[in-house]
């Protein structure tokens, strides 16, 4: 009985309402009193140690820190209470104990706080605020699928993608009702949630003698005495890697308040902590209009953690141990080497693509000018060449590796799902936008597969998106303009499927120039056929092939991923740099010489280039300089950036202009002869507006004699003097008068 004597208050734990009161449930749980489960979190917040540092409380440091919210780790909680009682009552009653955790932050917050003086000059004891408690969890998720009626109001943990969030609406915690009849106020709590308050039928006013007693139903509601929290509603859909084979993922609704409320936007992948409740819809089907037991069921949110920190949109938070990492790998003279081997490792060879590629993912520095005009800083690259040359490969890692991406094709994508689309709510029947793939992709990467195959009036839209990095709607009256800066890396094939030599870059890349001059680097990714380097090639994927099971379960592939990731999102936050004097004046001479080159070849051969080179090549070069720059952390880019920038464009966008035959040069008198005589046995053959299939046409003049080769270079010559037109992917030629 030692201390016996020390002054204190002392209770016996015995349930603080009679039976049959408030506690009855309380009583069945061992005895176990709201009073000491109160007191328990109390002390919990206020003694639980940091295990790697003595005498530091993480809880009461970070309710100090920050006064609004505090995450608790469910695994503390077990480990800081022996028998268990604390996190089993969270686990089976959350809706009854989260409360009562959240009164005890606020009271160990009140007394971790100094008094204050009042204006009289007392001083005063500090206002008991309110703390929203989040929690947190070490245990695996479970599937949306398995959530069933055991689980309803129990804690579950459930993760997926966000594919839609409403607007904030305010949610009253407590209803102020006023009596019509006798004025008499009352004050009712709200079911937190989706849930209504439950309002008395009845006033319990007694009325005086030669009084009117309150009728039923007297109620009115009074909204501005009443209290509010923000509350919002997402939809959580499952992760698609989780859909059983052949079916439809599954949605769920959630409801979220107070300082989690905009905190989320649609294409993230969460991980959520919540308790599984039920609420009646207003406009659930009619077949359940007349069930009156039957409840819709939806998770109200008490703690959610984003699955990889890469993928938020949020600014993200490094710690001091990857900053000095990242500073060192910077500072490293082959930095550029590094990063370029780390991507699409298990593709051979490619090594200017993947140059590129990595300059696509850092970006250059986005630049606002004083009259309001905004330069893009992305870079747009597009990959144009044979079948079977890893084009997809190089867009599917761009979409695991950059911190937002969107990956879409051509054929399957339309002007809308690319831009915006314009849809109308069921349930209030008003019209809101949609972002399309370029919106949702802001501030990352879109991966457009199948370029050519896009409809010409589908491609156009999203010209603006590519330069402007803007796209404009006004359609149902709304009319909005919506950011999209996004990079973009499309790939496509030559319209006869292979890049054929014989034919001039113009019929190699059937493009208009308005989207090409919008792509800063232009790769033709041709299928050569060299006897040791096919078998390079071809060890490298057996290998791949061979130890693909093996290297599943290396998780350093996965953290190389994630390292990349989280470096790329670090340089994007704290770098942003500058041309320096002397590279820009090395740039200048450069871009001169570029068009004076394209210049002559133009003069001699008689016609334009098929990629332009106009002042956007010059900016493509500038971003690109930058973005060799941000890979090393550099504020200034200097003239080795210049001049590797110069060498990728030269290597890319001018070959791709010099590229296919020239059809003037190395004509023979005797050639030029019997190109004339094949195109008159064409005009014979073919009437004008004619259609005539183009196999058709060549085996049909080949067996009067000619030369195969010497019909198609007859037809390309007529397709650019506009003679003949091409129709159904090349197959069908037209006269044209």
């Amino acid at each position: 009985m030692s201390g016996w004597d020390e002054g204190a208050v002392y209770y016996s734990d015995q349930a603080q309402f009679p039976h049959g009161g408030g506690a009855t449930g309380d009583a069945e749980n061992g005895g176990t009193s709201r009073h000491v489960v109160l007191r328990k979190f109390k002390e919990f917040i206020r003694n639980f140690p940091d295990k790697s540092q003595p005498n530091v409380f993480p809880y009461r440091e970070a309710l100090l820190e920050n006064q609004n919210y505090l995450i608790i780790n469910l695994s503390d909680l077990l480990s800081y209470e022996r028998d268990q009682t604390l996190p089993e009552l969270l686990r089976q009653n959350p809706a009854d104990y989260l409360p009562l955790f959240e009164t005890a932050a606020a009271e160990v917050l009140a007394s971790l706080k100094s008094r204050v003086a009042s204006e009289s000059g007392e001083m005063e004891e500090p206002e008991i605020g309110e703390v929203q408690i989040l929690l947190r969890s070490e245990q695996d998720s479970m599937s949306m699928r398995s959530l069933g009626a055991q689980c309803i109001s129990k804690l579950v943990k459930v993760s997926g993608i966000v594919i839609a969030a409403s607007k904030t609406k305010a949610k009253a915690t407590y209803v102020t009702l006023l009596c019509k009849n006798c004025k008499n106020v009352k004050i009712v709590p709200c079911r937190p949630g989706l849930g209504g308050a439950i309002v008395p039928r009845s006033c319990d006013h007694v009325p005086q003698v030669g009084e009117d007693p309150c009728p039923i139903d007297p109620w009115v509601v009074v909204p501005d005495r009443s209290k509010y929290v923000d509350q919002q509603t997402l939809k959580l859909q499952e992760n698609p890697e989780d859909v059983p084979t052949g079916e439809l993922p599954r949605n769920m609704l959630l409801s979220i308040d107070r300082h989690l409320v905009q905190t989320i936007v649609p294409g993230t992948r969460l991980t959520i902590m919540g308790i599984y409740s039920i609420f009646q819809a207003s406009n659930s089907s009619t077949s359940h209009k007349g069930a009156v037991a039957v409840r819709q069921p939806y998770v109200r949110v008490v703690g959610l953690e984003e699955t990889n920190e890469a993928n938020s949109r949020g600014p993200a938070n490094f710690t001091v141990d990857e900053k000095e990492e990242f500073l060192k790998f910077a500072s490293d003279s082959n930095a550029y080497d590094k990063i370029c081997s780390m991507v699409a490792p298990s593709i051979f060879g490619h090594v200017d693509v993947k140059k590129a590629v990595t300059c696509l993912l850092f970006g250059g520095s986005r630049k606002f000018l004083p009259d309001g005009v905004r330069l893009r800083g992305d870079i747009n690259v597009l990959l144009l060449g044979d079948p079977s040359t890893a084009k997809s490969q190089f867009l599917k890692f761009v979409e695991k590796t950059a911190p937002v991406a969107v990956y879409t094709s051509g054929k399957g994508s339309s002007a809308a799902g690319l831009t915006a689309s314009v849809i109308r709510d069921n349930s209030s029947r008003e019209f809101y936008l949609e972002g399309g793939a370029m919106v949702l992709a802001d501030g990352g990467v879109v991966c457009i597969d199948e370029f050519d195959k896009m409809r010409p009036e589908d491609r156009v839209a999203i010209h603006e998106a590519m330069e402007q990095q803007t796209i404009s709607i006004a359609k149902a009256g709304i009319t909005t303009v919506l950011n999209s800066r996004t990079s973009v890396l499309a790939a496509a094939n030559p319209p006869s499927g292979r890049y054929d030599d014989l034919k001039t870059a113009q019929d190699n890349i059937d493009l208009q120039t308005t989207i090409l001059s919008r792509f800063d680097l232009i790769f033709i990714v041709k299928d050569i056929r060299k006897y040791d380097q096919d078998k390079r090639i071809a060890c490298h994927i057996v290998r791949v092939h061979a130890s693909a099971e093996a290297s599943r379960d290396d998780t350093r592939t996965s953290k190389e991923y994630n390292w990349l990731k989280r470096y790329i999102q670090y340089c994007k936050a704290n770098c942003h740099p500058r041309l320096s004097d002397s590279a820009a004046s090395m740039l200048q001479e450069s871009y001169v010489k570029i068009r004076q080159d394209m210049r002559r070849q133009s003069n001699e051969t008689g016609e334009a280039a098929a990629i332009p080179i106009t002042v956007r090549q010059l900016e493509a070069i500038v971003r690109l300089s930058e973005a060799l720059a941000r890979m090393r952390l550099s504020q200034v880019a200097n003239e080795d950036h210049v001049s590797e920038a110069i060498r990728l464009f030269n290597t890319s966008t001018m070959d791709a202009a010099r590229s296919g035959i020239n059809q003037h040069i190395n004509l023979t008198p005797e050639m030029a002869n019997e190109i004339k005589q094949a195109e008159t046995q064409i005009k014979r053959r073919m009437g004008i507006g004619s259609h005539i299939s183009e196999r058709r046409l060549v085996d049909e003049l080949t067996r009067m004699g000619m030369n195969e080769s010497i019909v198609r270079r007859a037809l390309i010559i007529m397709h650019q003097r506009d003679e003949v037109e091409y129709k159904r992917e090349r197959r069908v030629i037209v006269r044209k008068a």
